[in-house]
């Protein structure tokens, strides 16, 4: 489990294939790690295999290059990091599983005073879960759904969040990964039994 609050900007080093799947080398800041521990990459959930003093190994399976933006990634990519949550830490952003859904599409960026404003495209079915002012989570930060589009989520960039994370680095045609609130997908879930047939359903 995550909060969304990007703890460092990791670097990857090295990326190669192996039995594990895609392996990515990452540099980091963090200290104290240890194999085995969870660490979300851009917002997916991720085991270090491996770590040493200023990175950690991690790797991902043909699912997860599926569902994410991770059979993208080259070296000297910045991504977004945070570690597990702690019990008693702080929840400053909200729940967030590192359990990609969706690669949504930047298709705007534009500055509105003090804030840059993203327009990101996701897939029609993520759509009923797209709640004005709800929480969604974009490459692991937790962020506020500014306005529902029709095709998709605005979301509004401070410049604190600008100089802590990597996102100052999307471009228009940027996919990100995109993770629903996790409160919605279960209410939909256990709601489905007594909505119409023509509501849309989440992918199974």
């Amino acid at each position: 489990m995550f909060t969304g609050l990007v703890a460092d900007i990791g670097i990857i080093e090295r990326v190669t294939t192996t039995a594990a799947g895609r392996e990515f080398v990452v540099r980091t800041a963090f200290a104290g790690l240890s194999d085995g521990e969870s660490i979300a990459c851009d917002g997916v959930c991720l085991t270090v295999r491996e770590c040493t003093a200023g990175s950690f190994t991690v790797a991902a399976v043909v699912t997860t290059l599926g569902r994410t933006t991770l059979g993208e990634w080259d070296t000297g990519r910045r991504v977004n990091l945070e570690r597990a949550m702690a019990i008693g830490d702080r929840l400053g952003g909200h729940f967030v599983q590192g359990h990609v859904d969706t690669a949504g599409v930047v298709t705007r960026l534009e500055r509105e005073g003090d804030a840059l404003l993203i327009d990101v495209a996701l897939a029609e079915e993520w759509m009923p879960l797209m709640v004005q002012h709800g929480s969604i989570t974009v490459n692991g930060v937790s962020l506020t759904i500014n306005k529902r589009l029709p095709e998709g989520a605005q979301i509004s960039l401070i410049e604190y969040t600008l100089r802590h994370t990597a996102l100052g680095d999307l471009a228009v045609g940027s996919r990100v990964n995109v993770e629903a609130d996790v409160v919605g997908k279960y209410v939909q879930q256990l709601a489905l039994a007594h909505l119409p047939s023509t509501v849309n359903r989440l992918p199974s």
